[in-house]
This record gives C-alpha cells, structure tokens and sequence, in this order.
C-alpha cells in the first residue's frame, strides 16, 4: 500500500531501536483517509509480528503511539489606540477545524526491514 499522508521519518538510537515518526495535519475531508492509513499500518504489524507488540527494550518487535489532535482557528482584528496606548482585539468566528495525527513507531532492526519494504520506505 502507498501511504500518501503519512511520511515517515526515521531515527535508530545507539542500541540499533529505530522510530518510524509520521505526522498528519490535515482538514476533516482526509481524515478518514488518514485513519483509513494508520488502520493499515497497525493491521500489519499485528499480522506480521503477532505477540510482540512490547517495548524493544523489554524485548518487543515494536510498538507504538498514536496522537490526535483537532485544532481550530480564528482570525483575530487588532487595533491601536494611540491616545490610550493600547491594543484592542475583536475574535472572529472559529474556523474550519485542523486535524493532526502522530504515529510513533518503535522497532527492532527486523521490523524495521520489513516496515520499509512494506510501506516502500527506501527512502527512510
């Protein structure tokens, strides 16, 4: 599967643990989209590595956090008064709401090879 808003980034600490870190900020129209991925994602680490799902360093495959968060925004007027020397702001309406998604995985170096290969994360 090709994973188009979830991009990974990764890192490997000193004991070879490596973290794939994806991110997602996105508007309500993907967000089925992007839980349609992270869904995918978890599917194939539970079929691929079934019964070790635990802390790499408490002998674990892997594991994971996931995070979300729904931001919304509004534009804010401001204005100074010269004569009294300060700022007054008028909030606007809240806006259209943001969604971010974070997914943490933590992996040996075997679930690392297969993650890459397959997600196609060469690059990672």
């Amino acid at each position: 599967m090709e994973l188009r808003y979830l991009s990974f980034d990764y890192s490997e600490d000193t004991e070879g643990t490596g973290s794939f870190e994806a991110m997602a900020s996105i508007w309500a129209e993907q967000v089925p989209a992007v839980q349609a991925e992270i869904v995918s994602v978890l599917d194939w680490a539970h079929q691929a590595f079934p019964d070790t799902r635990a802390p790499v360093a408490e002998g674990g495959d892997w594991d994971y956090d996931l995070h979300g968060l729904r931001e919304f925004s509004a534009t804010d007027q401001l204005s100074y008064d010269a004569a009294t020397r300060q700022l007054s702001v008028q909030s606007g309406p809240a806006g259209k709401p943001r969604h971010t998604f974070t997914l943490l995985l933590s992996a040996s170096p075997a679930f690392s090879e297969q993650f890459r290969q397959r997600f196609d994360l060469d690059a990672c």
